[in-house]
């Protein structure tokens, strides 16, 4: 069996994104400098234009995602066993059956806004964006509810990083992810051996079922693919719905259009993913000795395609730093490209409006907590906030 592949590129922050202010400066500054440039501390390559990012993420012959992983998932798989497992995984995702989730989104949403009426200070991130998905994606598994706080601890440790190489530091973050993985494929698989023998009305049971010319998933399969939504489900919505959030409170003016306008929400959703992408950065494995922008990358080393920095490329986007709510053309590629474009991404579309719609009918004077600091989560690659307190007024909007 092949040795797993070190990603330091996938849970190292390079120091480049610790120095700068912002990510954004640095980005601006590897796209005009350094678009490919090799990290010896990480021992990975960075790529920085949009071209350059999409190219990597679309083609699989020469940028694998293959980890060799001690546990497959779906994210490590190339064509054509990829389009395989993809093809039956997808048959639960069909817009039908996303927007048929919508009066369940709806009602826990309403749930969340009404345990907080009242208060004077709310956090989006503890009080909304985090357990709606989380709900969400537990019902769709058939998880007991008293098993959620379970879910978070282990999707938190699964896209955590650190800031430093030293060995004891990598030792560490590797075994605690490797923990959760084995404690996430052990708790589902009690479960997937529970709907073998009663299927029920929830997605295990549907994918159980689910066939593709005869072939169904096998178990490990099955399995890998429950940890991939997991995470995926809780981080992407839980830092969409914040960061969307956040991005209108420094912006007031579109804020209050969205008060005045709400069919103008998924636009700004759409804006906010390209502005602050919840996913900055993804990882691929070079297949073959290259060359790009005349750099020269050998095979099997590891690249990172930095999203958040494509999404801000002047070459695609005009006036790039500026939040557009109607803004016409949005090639952002917060979801990824190719292949592995992501499965759920309507769902955490439709997450996020359904979310941001009510919370804004819920509460007609909502702004930042400015008195208190936000932190990012320590991510080398998910890009959301621990926190966001937010100040709600009650009764109707002062114009």
């Amino acid at each position: 069996m092949e040795q797993q592949r070190q990603s330091y590129g996938l849970f190292v922050r390079p120091q480049g994104l610790n120095d700068a202010h912002s990510p954004y400066d640095w980005y601006k500054k590897m796209r005009k400098d350094s678009p490919v440039a090799f990290d010896p501390v990480r021992n990975c390559w960075d790529v920085f234009l949009h071209e350059d990012v999409q190219m990597v993420l679309q083609d699989y012959k020469r940028f694998s995602s293959n980890r060799n992983g001690v546990i497959p998932s779906l994210l490590d798989l190339d064509p054509p066993t990829h389009r395989r497992y993809r093809n039956i995984v997808s048959q639960a995702f069909t817009p039908k059956a996303i927007q048929a989730l919508a009066p369940r989104i709806t009602s826990v949403t309403h749930e969340l806004l009404a345990a907080i009426q009242g208060k004077g200070e709310i956090d989006i991130v503890k009080d909304i964006a985090y357990p709606l998905p989380v709900i969400v994606i537990a019902e769709m598994l058939g998880v007991p509810g008293k098993d959620r706080a379970k879910f978070k601890e282990w999707s938190n440790v699964l896209v955590s990083g650190t800031q430093s190489l030293a060995p004891e530091e990598m030792t560490k973050l590797l075994e605690e992810q490797r923990k959760a993985t084995l404690e996430l494929y052990s708790y589902f698989q009690e479960i997937v051996s529970q709907r073998k023998l009663e299927p029920k009305n929830d997605l295990v049971s549907t994918l159980l079922a689910a066939e593709v010319d005869g072939e169904k998933l096998n178990m490990e399969e099955l399995l890998s693919f429950c940890l991939v939504l997991l995470v995926a489900g809780n981080e992407t919505t839980t830092n969409l719905v914040t960061n969307t959030m956040l991005t209108l409170f420094e912006h007031p003016d579109a804020l209050e259009e969205l008060y005045e306008n709400p069919a103008l929400i998924p636009s700004a959703i759409e804006e906010a993913l390209r502005y602050r992408s919840p996913v900055h950065a993804m990882n691929r494995f070079v297949t073959e000795d290259i060359e790009l922008k005349g750099m020269h990358l050998k095979k099997g080393q590891e690249v990172m395609a930095w999203i958040g920095s494509a999404n801000r490329d002047e070459a695609v986007f005009e006036r790039p730093n500026v939040f557009n709510i109607h803004r016409t053309s949005n090639n952002h590629i917060s979801f990824g490209s190719g292949a592995h474009f992501c499965l759920g991404s309507q769902l955490a579309r439709l997450e996020a409006k359904i979310c941001i719609t009510e919370m804004l009918k819920a509460f007609p004077n909502m702004e930042l907590d400015t008195q208190k600091e936000l932190q990012l989560v320590p991510s080398a690659f998910v890009y959301g906030y621990k926190a966001l307190p937010v100040i709600v007024g009650l009764g109707e909007k002062v114009k």
